[in-house]
């Protein structure tokens, strides 16, 4: 059994009742009705308010608006198939206006959030809300060997909701690690389909970042299909983004689509609520310092600052558990300042002798691969000394793996000998050698 989350049940976004609940400019949400209606040709009022996320209520009270503007009219037919709806399409006017709106945004669907909304449920899905247990860590990392004290220091780092620093030398578990973190987290978090600024549109659910919780539920008789929440956000696990060497500052900002002329939010943003991994820090092409330069004012005061294309810039919460992974040792990258910001510091070593037989004991059970006792004392007493005796986490899967591909090339039984171990270590490492060109 797992341990269960101890934060407390996070709190759902309420449904707006009334269309005054919406807080978003009325001439937008009516643009956004008529583009909904003229691009996915739905005519029904519960059909439009599922295409807008809207309670029927709610869509009944724009469908209205825009019938006393004259962009909508009765069909003049109820359709028994819908619970006797009466069905509505746009006029000439309607269609012009539709038109006219998709010229200035390709945006339909979903009705956004206003950033100041979406704030508020920011603060009620706090990541720093979250409190790990030893357990629930233990159970994450069920699948690694990891010293006691090093689960001790990750827990309160996490728990903290803090930016994490893990360094170290490499093929020791820190990318295991940051994903282990992640799947501690067991609740729920409510992502929104779109936020709204300054009437810009900004996409925030992306179905590959986010993990929806549940399935759509469409039978009538179910009790959940009256939904508690508001159907403008989506339900899901807490997010996590990984990034790499592939990470730019360009991908923490947010990104304009010219056609579509609507914004899609930055990496950062798209995290909110859960994790952002900075995996093999160093490698990327801008400069490590440059990179944490750019998180000191969210890391140090929870907020973000984007920049439309006008150059206008607003703040967005920043609500997200950064962890920074790097095989440099963080006096080599980053200065003092820098390094005050990041509020944990994590060394991630590699296993003494007794951890490394346990991980290689337990890999070579995993493969079908039977332990060979003259191999492995071949193995420590006669290869790890020519390394001084510097162990690895990656090294057992590594050693196992290729001598399993040597005896299915000779067609001979899965075994260990220390022919077999010299054959594993010299793929292992690459000696340094003068080529002669």
């Amino acid at each position: 059994m797992h341990a269960q989350t101890v934060a407390p049940t996070v709190i759902a976004p309420p449904a707006p009742k009334r269309l005054e609940d919406m807080r978003l400019p009325i001439v937008m949400m009516r643009d956004i009705l008529l583009k909904t209606m003229f691009r996915k040709n739905v005519d029904m009022v519960s059909d439009v308010a599922h295409a807008v996320c809207l309670p029927t209520a709610v869509t009944q009270e724009l469908i209205d608006m825009a019938r006393e503007q004259r962009l909508l009219e009765a069909t003049g037919t109820l359709n028994a198939n819908s619970g006797n709806e009466m069905g509505y399409q746009l006029t000439d006017a309607g269609k012009a206006r539709a038109l006219d709106a998709l010229a200035q945004s390709e945006y339909f669907g979903a009705m956004p959030v206003p950033l100041p909304v979406y704030s508020e449920q920011i603060k009620r899905q706090s990541i720093r809300d979250i409190q790990i247990s030893r357990q629930q860590l233990t159970d994450a990392m069920g699948h690694l060997v990891l010293p006691d004290s090093l689960l001790g220091t990750l827990g309160p780092a996490v728990s903290a909701g803090r930016s994490i620093l893990m360094y170290g030398p490499p093929g020791n578990g820190k990318s295991s690690i940051s994903n282990g973190i992640r799947d501690a987290m067991g609740d729920k978090v409510y992502v929104p389909r779109a936020i709204e600024y300054a009437g810009q549109v900004i996409t925030v659910y992306d179905p590959i970042v986010h993990s929806k919780a549940e399935a759509e539920i469409d039978d009538p008789n179910s009790l959940r299909r009256k939904r508690g929440f508001d159907r403008r956000y989506v339900r899901c696990d807490r997010p996590t983004v990984i990034t790499g060497g592939e990470l730019t500052l360009d991908m923490l900002d947010l990104v304009y689509n010219p056609t579509a002329r609507t914004y899609q939010a930055p990496l950062q943003l798209k995290a909110a609520g859960g994790i952002f991994i900075v995996d093999d820090l160093g490698r990327q092409q801008e400069p490590p310092q440059a990179l944490i330069n750019r998180w000191i004012v969210p890391l140090e005061e929870n907020r973000d600052i984007l920049a439309l294309q006008s150059g206008e810039k607003f703040e967005t919460p920043f609500d997200t558990l950064v962890v920074f992974s790097t095989n440099f040792h963080p006096n080599e990258i980053f200065d003092q300042a820098a390094l005050r910001r990041i509020f944990y510091k994590i060394k991630i070593d590699g296993p003494d002798q007794k951890n490394f037989l346990k991980i290689f004991s337990l890999v070579a059970r995993k493969k079908g691969m039977p332990l060979d006792e003259p191999a492995l004392v071949h193995l420590l007493k006669r290869k790890y000394p020519e390394i001084d005796n510097v162990y690895a986490n990656y090294q057992p899967v590594f050693l196992i793996d290729q001598m399993i591909a040597i005896c299915e090339f000779e067609g001979i039984p899965l075994q260990m000998t220390p022919d077999l171990i010299d054959r594993a270590w010299e793929n292992m490492f690459v000696k340094d050698e003068l080529i002669v060109k």
